[in-house]
């Protein structure tokens, strides 16, 4: 099957109904999403597989050109698979765990981002924007809840108590178009950031990079390569990266001083490229880009009844891919915490945390690319003679090893004072704590599933590790209730016991039978975590206790919470993400 071309893939306007004479609206919809690249698209699947019709708006009716963000982390495939399109990007992408670090002509080291086996997705793949965009649209347009409307532009907002109100313009005029909510999806240059009177805050860099998107055949192994001060391109850095299509993206530092606009030029990108490759290299230049980069964000990523995702709430430096990956990241925080408010399950409180834990994230993967950016281009001459000599000494030093910074990879935020954990009462070790996201394993199940993470997910969960016989009556009683509650719970066991006799009505009973998943959480027999829609958890215990569990539930959808003793959870008011 041959590749549609997304970067020359149109789509058609048509009015919609309120453009109609005589349509009487019924009232606002329940969404309307501004934006239509992949934060806007992936929060708009998602909202529409927990049940909310979603208005998703864009001012184009074309897909991004150009390669733009390219690596996609393995926690974002996995929301990918949730969101039903992560086995068709997988198989285009190109997998990667391994980099490599050069100063000049020598290698300083090497790293594996996923050295240990049982997950079922890479540490990345390297897929070109275009390609995640057109897959999620496709997967969008199955979806008979997301009505898509092209070269429709937001103008204009007024906000009222119970909803708002978006100014539209169309190739037919504009009209108006209501929303109890409204995620603004927009971008970096956010007209509805400007709409309401705010602005990013930040920090811009004096440096510029030309990005070279070249078609080539070439023996490098699919693997993320990065030069400090080369002989083919001295005094500044150098990034290589192989994608899809026998493409491969090249990232040449050119310094504050650099013309954006000459540097484009092909007379001065041909040469930088022969300079890396050889002069006899054959290859084709596909899309070229100069960028500045900043590190800002928003105050606040909530504005009454306007929700800020992705490069529209916040932006970073490109080294160590953060930004499409933690956009995507924001908008499954989002959209069922948005499903939850909508179907009168949580109270609008609950989307405060959105912004709160997203902000928190933000900070994070700020302070990460911040670092990594005053690493790869010192700023003073002390710097640099820092920079060099902790390259120089990596190569033979694990402790300078930690200190080389060629852009931080991502991985995602754990949101450890997020006012919807329940605090441990129990002893535990590993990383899983509250507010972490929860990893794979491989299981074995009747229907055939064979990893963990595709049973949670969408809905609470009660995961246990034990077999279902294990229950005394009146917490299995109770469970039971908690199942066909107003907040359903979802409950999962994991046992390294034969599977034949478990059974549980409205359970899944997943074998543990390399036993990684225990290992992994930290779990014995008895062992019980709290997961939440968006596959965090939210609180453990050494035991099962269908109180604490509806306690803790109640904690993470913002109901009452009043009702839950301190001797049981943590302070309700956090001072990072109360």
């Amino acid at each position: 099957m041959t590749d549609i071309d997304y970067q020359r893939q149109t789509y058609a306007y048509s009015p919609c109904d309120e453009q109609q004479a005589g349509h009487v609206a019924e009232g606002p919809r329940p969404v309307v999403i501004v934006g239509a690249g992949p934060v806007g698209l992936a929060t708009a699947i998602d909202l529409a597989r927990h049940g909310v019709p979603v208005v998703l708006i864009d001012d184009d009716c074309s897909l991004s050109t150009g390669s733009r963000a390219i690596c996609f982390a393995k926690r974002t495939l996995e929301i990918f698979d949730r969101l039903g399109c992560g086995d068709r990007m997988v198989k285009k992408g190109v997998r990667w765990n391994v980099g490599k670090v050069f100063l000049r002509d020598q290698k300083v080291y090497e790293f594996d981002l996923l050295p240990e086996s049982g997950h079922q997705r890479p540490a990345f793949i390297n897929l070109q924007q275009y390609y995640v965009e057109g897959y999620l649209l496709e997967r969008a347009l199955t979806m008979p809840n997301i009505d898509i409307r092209w070269k429709s532009r937001a103008v204009g907002i007024a906000q009222h108590d119970d909803h708002a109100v978006l100014t539209i313009e169309t190739p037919d005029g504009c009209y108006a178009l209501g929303a109890r909510y409204v995620v603004a999806a927009d971008g970096s240059r956010s007209a509805l950031r400007k709409m309401i009177g705010q602005e990013s805050h930040g920090h811009t860099f004096r440096d510029r990079f030309l990005i070279a998107d070249v078609k080539m055949d070439a023996p490098f192994p699919p693997e993320r390569w990065f030069w400090f001060d080369p002989p083919f391109h001295p005094n500044q850095s150098v990034l290589l990266h192989r994608q899809p299509d026998n493409v491969w993206r090249i990232d040449f530092q050119l310094g504050w001083d650099a013309d954006p606009v000459a540097e484009k030029a092909p007379e001065r990108v041909i040469p930088r490229v022969q300079a890396l490759l050889g002069a006899d290299a054959k290859f084709e230049i596909e899309w070229v880009s100069v960028y500045t980069f900043s590190c800002v964000r928003m105050d606040s990523f909530r504005h009454g009844r306007v929700l800020f995702t992705g490069d529209a709430a916040h932006g970073v430096s490109p080294f160590g891919a953060r930004g499409a990956n933690s956009g995507v990241q924001d908008a499954e925080n989002l959209a069922w915490k948005l499903a939850y408010v909508l179907q009168g399950r949580a109270p609008d409180r609950l989307l405060d945390t959105y912004a709160r834990e997203r902000e928190y994230a933000a900070d994070e993967n700020i302070r990460h690319s911040t670092r990594s950016t005053d690493f790869i281009t010192p700023k003073s001459a002390m710097s640099r003679v820092f920079r060099d000599a902790a390259l120089t000494l990596a190569r033979d030093h694990a402790f300078a090893r930690q200190l080389v910074n060629s852009g931080r990879l991502s991985v995602p935020a754990v949101l450890r004072e997020s006012s919807l954990n329940t605090a441990d009462v129990d002893e535990f070790t590993g990383g899983l704590m509250p507010g972490a996201v929860c990893v794979d394993a491989p299981v074995a199940e009747a229907a055939g599933t064979p990893w963990l993470l595709p049973h949670l997910g969408d809905a609470f969960v009660a995961l246990i590790f034990g077999a279902p016989a294990g229950l005394d009556a009146a917490n299995a009683g109770a469970l039971r209730q908690l199942q066909h509650g107003e907040v359903p719970l979802r409950v999962v066991f994991v046992t390294d016991a034969g599977m034949s006799a478990q059974a549980w009505p409205g359970a899944t009973v997943l074998r543990d039978a390399l036993g990684l998943a225990a290992r992994r959480y930290d779990a014995n027999a008895g062992t019980c975590y709290l997961v939440r829609p968006d596959q965090h958890v939210c609180a453990r215990w050494r035991q099962v206790d269908a109180t604490r569990i509806a306690e803790a539930m109640a904690r993470a959808t913002c109901a009452a919470i009043s009702s839950i003793t301190t001797s049981q959870s943590a302070p309700v008011n956090s001072p990072a993400m109360a």
